[in-house]
């Protein structure tokens, strides 16, 4: 499927098309490849990192390395999660050095700074990764102040998203009325369990190719959005 956007009529974005749904006054961001763009092209640092420590761990061969990270992904929704299934790895030392890479293309976006700053309701991240490296990322853009809570891959108990135990802990943790909650996401796929709860959705438009929409998920997608800051302004009042 091309970076088209889905043909089942979600709005699509910068200039938004219709608002989500007077009452919704809980966001959920994502956050690679959604909080900052994925021209930042962070991923190809963190997935060598993964091969990296898959081949260290294992003394196999990239080529060899690289195939398992691929299998675990599919299998298991994230490399983290194959490896603590089929092998028992503690997630700490994992976390820590697939994350230990360059940010300095993450620049500070006063724009998303300041749409953040006139949306009003609660504002949390809820992601894959570790905390810490989602504390790095806030810090580069410099909007982490806007936020109440970080629900990390411990937080949800490594099980990772789309995984719906993790979506449901989530609700639990943060006591979010899913009804009055928006799921703002660059992996559409991670869609579908929020929508069964009841959520607002919204797929950040991405060139990446294992991110975009399958036909399975179209119908759960609400929103569209080229451009985050452009597309939460058009929210504010």
């Amino acid at each position: 499927m091309s970076a088209a956007a889905p043909s089942t009529a979600p709005s699509s974005s910068g200039s938004a098309g219709p608002a989500p749904p007077a009452g919704l006054d809980v966001w959920i961001f994502d956050l690679d490849n959604t909080l900052y763009p994925a021209s930042c092209d962070l991923f190809p640092q963190i997935e060598r990192r993964m091969g990296e420590f898959i081949a260290n761990h294992f003394g196999v061969p990239r080529d060899e390395a690289r195939r398992r990270q691929k299998r675990f992904f599919r299998e298991h929704g994230t490399t983290l999660r194959g490896l603590m299934v089929e092998h028992g790895i503690d997630p700490l030392p994992y976390l820590d050095y697939v994350h230990a890479i360059d940010l300095t293309a993450i620049e500070p976006s006063p724009a998303l700074e300041r749409a953040l700053a006139r949306l009003p309701g609660r504002k949390l991240v809820f992601t894959n990764a570790s905390r810490r490296h989602a504390e790095a990322v806030m810090a580069r853009l410099e909007v982490g102040h806007h936020f109440e809570a970080i629900h990390d891959i411990a937080d949800a108990g490594y099980l990772p998203k789309p995984d719906p135990a993790a979506y449901a802990g989530l609700v639990r943790r943060h006591r979010i009325d899913p009804a009055r909650a928006c799921l703002i996401e660059d992996m559409a796929r991670n869609l579908p369990p929020a929508a069964a709860l009841g959520m607002t959705t919204a797929w950040v438009r991405t060139d990446v190719a294992w991110a975009r929409p399958s036909a399975g998920d179209l119908a759960h997608i609400d929103h569209v959005v080229d451009d985050l800051a452009e597309w939460l302004a058009a929210l504010a009042p």
